[in-house]
């Protein structure tokens, strides 16, 4: 698996072989040119990288891993010693860069589950860029630094659990959205009603996380309860978009997205109701799944039966996604609609992508006005599903009264989950929050029951759907990065919306269906803003949608551009 001298103009200086993964350190003797790149191996920054190691008598740590992280991942040390570090910000402080993150990631586990140190070694790492760009940004307002220092010395300490069949994440920093409950850690829910409280207890999704090797270094901002698709909050303030700090990172994983596209963390956890990790996503340019409901277990919760709000992972890549996605999921009892995970994890998915053969595209679902230049990327985008020989189509899913039924199953989910906040703390809740709390207080159980009846029968027409297609796109959503001073998005292409929630039909629609969907960076604005792409699963069917994201990812070829320092 090395690749040897006459590709790389390189001489092995040493190598040691750790749990089926080969570790090869070279002596760079010249900078490789485009010539000499094998084209299977899809790391643009190398030609950076390797300039720079043949300048500064650095040099490559090569690791030779299975797909999708393959066939082999490089990483540079401008540090002569031996134990390379193997993280981005080093190689940021060298003046590189573009480090394709996809390589970095898997670097990193590999280095911390084969050297004591590193785990604390990507924590310094991780916050000193924090340091650096966060104060610009606003993602990631509560560090635990302390915390995740004593948690990296228990991992450094005792390695992976059991036969080491589970999935690890060796150490690895990660921000968790502030929604989540974190032991020890300020916890707000982005409200003042919560401002000061420290849960003594994690979220299930924080300890499952933290027991397959994640370490928490930070809470990533949030809207008051995740309501709103633009991150701000009366307690920390409005987050940032990076590729232009006066728009809106979308939310409600605003935090979540931002830490990620600025390389704050390498992996971040998001929650989704109506597209809350598919709207930042697409804001950010990075990568956000929306799992079947069940899929990550999460608890305790007022509502725990509730299938809407999902918790699921953001990356800046597919494969790093994927990662997270099979370190997230499984049965707890703590809540009762998990599953357990199947067989094979789903980043196997990656290793042998299946191309869908049917492929449908819609610019809008049939329920909401989009941007005409969000639509034509995405349009452009989904064509390249054609080019690795799809059949693509414009057409969708029956989906007319999809506006209808969310308005009145949100706001019923919404009593469910705050009237007793509204009770007491009306003075301390967002304006948007008291009126959907107030618009389900009003419905009767007839207009429920009619919603819920309805919320079927779209289910069926959806199933019925995918029995002829493999895979739906569509924008994730339906407008650039806005204003940041704008609450939420009012008007679209001559049409007026009525509420704060109607704007994001896009993927609301698709949360109805409870199939996975994902969003994926496709392209940018003239302006030079993000644009994400909606790919849609069959039911269940994220191990299919994880491998076609991943097909049309490598086609896309702009996963490569983010870390980026905010403009």
């Amino acid at each position: 698996h090395f690749v040897g001298p006459d590709i790389y103009g390189a001489r092995p200086i040493g190598s040691h072989e750790s749990k089926g993964t080969l570790n090869a350190l070279v002596d760079v003797k010249e900078g490789p040119s485009l010539e000499t790149i094998p084209p299977d191996l899809d790391f643009p920054t190398i030609l950076r990288l390797g300039n720079l190691a043949a300048e500064g008598g650095g040099h490559f740590l090569l690791a030779s891993l299975p797909r999708p992280f393959g066939p082999e991942a490089i990483v540079i040390s401008a540090n002569p010693d031996l134990h390379l570090r193997g993280n981005a910000y080093n190689i940021k402080s060298a003046e590189v860069d573009g480090m394709d993150l996809h390589q970095t990631l898997v670097i990193g586990i590999t280095c911390v589950s084969n050297r004591a140190g590193h785990a604390d070694e990507m924590i310094d790492a991780a916050l000193a860029r924090i340091d650096a760009v966060d104060g610009q940004v606003n993602a990631l307002p509560t560090l635990c630094a302390d915390r995740a220092r004593d948690h990296a010395r228990r991992i450094m300490e005792n390695g992976p659990p059991g036969d080491g069949a589970e999935p690890w994440l060796g150490g690895l920093p990660i921000a968790v959205k502030d929604l989540v409950d974190v032991a020890g850690v300020r916890s707000t829910k982005g409200s003042p009603i919560y401002a000061d409280h420290v849960p003594e207890r994690s979220d299930v999704l924080v300890e499952t996380l933290e027991a397959r090797g994640a370490i928490v270094i930070a809470k990533s901002n949030t809207p008051e309860f995740g309501a709103g698709a633009n991150t701000f909050n009366e307690v920390f303030g409005k987050t940032r978009n990076p590729w232009n700090r006066t728009k809106s990172p979308g939310g409600s994983s605003g935090g979540s997205a931002v830490a990620l596209a600025t390389g704050q963390v390498w992996l971040a956890t998001g929650s989704d109701f109506g597209g809350s990790l598919r709207n930042p996503a697409s804001f950010c340019s990075v990568v956000g799944l929306r799992s079947s409901p069940g899929r990550v277990a999460r608890g305790p919760r007022t509502h725990p039966f509730g299938g809407f709000s999902i918790e699921g992972p953001m990356a800046r890549n597919v494969a790093d996604l994927a990662l997270m996605f099979d370190a997230q999921i499984g049965h707890h009892p703590v809540d009762p609609i998990s599953i357990p995970a199947p067989a094979a994890p789903f980043s196997a998915a990656l290793e042998a992508p299946v191309m869908p053969q049917r492929v449908a595209f819609s610019r809008d679902l049939g329920v909401v006005p989009v941007a005409k230049e969000v639509g034509d990327i995405c349009a452009a985008a989904a064509k390249r599903f054609e080019d690795l020989g799809a059949d693509v189509v414009e057409a969708c899913p029956d989906l007319h009264d999809a506006v209808e039924i969310f308005r009145v199953l949100r706001a019923a989910q919404f009593v469910a989950n705050y009237a007793p906040l509204l009770e007491s703390h009306r003075d301390k809740l967002k304006p948007e929050m008291v009126w959907n709390i107030e618009e389900g207080l009003k419905l009767t159980a007839d207009e429920i029951s009619r919603a819920e009846r309805a919320r079927a029968v779209l289910y069926g027409r959806v199933a019925a759907f995918f029995g002829d297609y493999d895979l739906l796109l569509c924008p994730a959503t339906i407008v650039p990065p806005f204003d940041i001073e704008c609450r939420y998005v009012t008007e679209v292409e001559g049409h007026t919306f009525e509420t704060y929630v109607d704007w994001m039909a896009i993927c609301f629609a698709i949360t109805l269906t409870a199939c996975p969907a994902i969003s994926v960076p496709c392209g940018f604005t003239g302006d030079g803003l993000p644009v994400g792409l909606q790919m849609v699963g069959r039911p269940r069917g994220e191990a299919a949608l994880l491998g076609a994201a991943y097909l049309f990812e490598q086609a896309a070829g702009i996963a490569h551009m983010t870390p980026i320092d905010p403009v």
